[in-house]
């Protein structure tokens, strides 16, 4: 947890306020601390990262920690809770603390978590539980959920139109900035604490971006080459576009559709810092639109990162684990099987197309799939373990699954489909 010189109750207090708005789940957590922040200028980096940590923490171990609080649940409790959890200790906290509660933490901290069900230790909901328990088992749940539980780490991607690896290496530490070479991605870089980089040189000059080693696997695996038509179909802010326009040695035309004119206008800042000109952002009503129709067989491949539950990134996104429910998915899953057969149609014989999903559930995943090559006889499988031989990937799966307490990074999903030529 990020220390803070001394923790006050002006300070807690700004974390009891925004753990407050959070426990409602009306909206992204990130989102609700961003606007805080933006309302609160005056707090500086080391507040506003303690003040994160601390409501993230909360979020994580929502369940366990109010078992621990008692009858009595409130977001006060719960941050209290939290930070004893995390190992402040009570002279630390005393500043803080009104009449009674020194006793009352006490017991916090002596609390026996036998009495909870697996589900109240792990800290997840109980429909989530019961399926990650039948499809993983309840033993390699325990670890995935423990991973989940933990703060994610900060990883960059090196944009090789403008640097390289080794290069940029060098230049953060002489920054005094740890870091180390990714295990998966030959482009990735984990730093080892999570430095305010936006204002950093090699970030303005675009020869890196933010984006977890998992994901940039998706862009390697689809493995665009020069001079081909590739779409990145759900491309949001642009991350895998960007990947993706740097392996095509910014040649050949990419086409980063998405429904949202918001999240392509965040792509735009991000294209200029990359150098990248083969992109081509295109907003779209649906996935049958007819700028999608247009291009029917023409592309050689394509990026379906479909619209899920999300639920492989509670490392970043905590509250995701409350907000989403059973119905919730199941309504996604109808999106992800019609935006895998929209973009399909794309796909000219012989061309590739990735579905990938940062999901846990094989609802999203393994069944979205399956569903669909029993629909479509002209597309087949291959094994994602041949395709990512070359980045000394040893797994010879068939399909795609990282995740965090085997790989180290977030829960990605991915497919490795071709379509038959003839």
């Amino acid at each position: 947890m990020t220390r803070v010189a001394r923790l006050t109750p002006a300070l807690f207090t700004h974390g009891e306020t925004v753990l407050a708005q959070l426990l409602t789940f009306a909206h992204p957590a990130d989102g609700v601390l961003s606007h805080y922040f933006r309302e609160h200028r005056n707090l500086g980096h080391g507040d506003r990262g303690f003040i994160a940590e601390a409501v993230f923490a909360v979020l994580r171990r929502r369940r366990s920690l109010e078992a621990r609080c008692g009858v009595e649940i409130t977001p006060r409790r719960l941050l209290l809770a939290a930070l004893v959890q995390q190992g402040r200790n009570l002279r630390e906290l005393e500043p803080v603390l009104r009449d009674g509660e020194a006793a009352w933490l006490g017991q916090v901290k002596g609390f026996d978590d036998a009495g909870l069900s697996p589900a109240q230790r792990l800290d997840l909901p109980d429909w989530l539980y019961d399926r990650l328990a039948a499809q993983f088992g309840a033993e390699e749940t325990v670890a995935l959920a423990r991973a989940l539980n933990q703060p994610a780490p900060l990883d960059l991607r090196v944009n090789e139109l403008k640097a390289n690896r080794p290069a940029v290496l060098e230049r953060l530490a002489a920054d005094g900035i740890a870091a180390r070479e990714g295990s998966l991605s030959p482009l990735a870089i984990r730093l080892a604490e999570k430095p305010a980089l936006a204002r950093h040189p090699l970030f303005l000059e675009g020869a890196f971006e933010v984006q977890d080693e998992g994901s940039q696997l998706l862009g390697l695996l689809l493995a665009p080459r020069r001079g081909e038509m590739v779409a990145d179909f759900c491309a949001g802010a642009g991350g895998k576009t960007l990947l993706l326009g740097a392996l095509m040695r910014n040649t050949g035309r990419l086409y980063a559709f998405d429904v949202s004119e918001k999240r392509l206008a965040n792509l735009k800042p991000r294209l200029a810092r990359s150098g990248l000109s083969n992109v081509h952002p295109v907003r779209i009503e649906h996935e049958r639109d007819a700028k999608v129709k247009r291009l029917a067989g023409k592309l050689d491949r394509v990026l379906v990162d479909a619209p899920c539950s999300g639920l492989g990134t509670l490392r970043r996104n905590p509250d995701l684990k409350w907000r989403q429910t059973p119905a919730a998915v199941a309504e996604l899953n109808g999106k992800q099987a019609s935006i895998l057969a929209a973009a399909a149609t794309l796909v000219r014989p012989g061309g590739r197309l990735v579905y990938a999903t940062c999901s846990l559930l094989a609802e999203e995943n393994d069944q979205v799939v399956d569903a669909f090559l029993a629909a479509h006889p002209d597309f087949e499988l291959l094994p994602v373990g041949r395709e990512l031989e070359r980045l000394g990937w040893p797994d010879s799966a068939p399909r795609l699954q990282l995740l965090p307490h085997r790989q180290g990074t977030d829960g990605f999903y991915a497919a490795l489909l071709e379509r038959r030529k003839g």
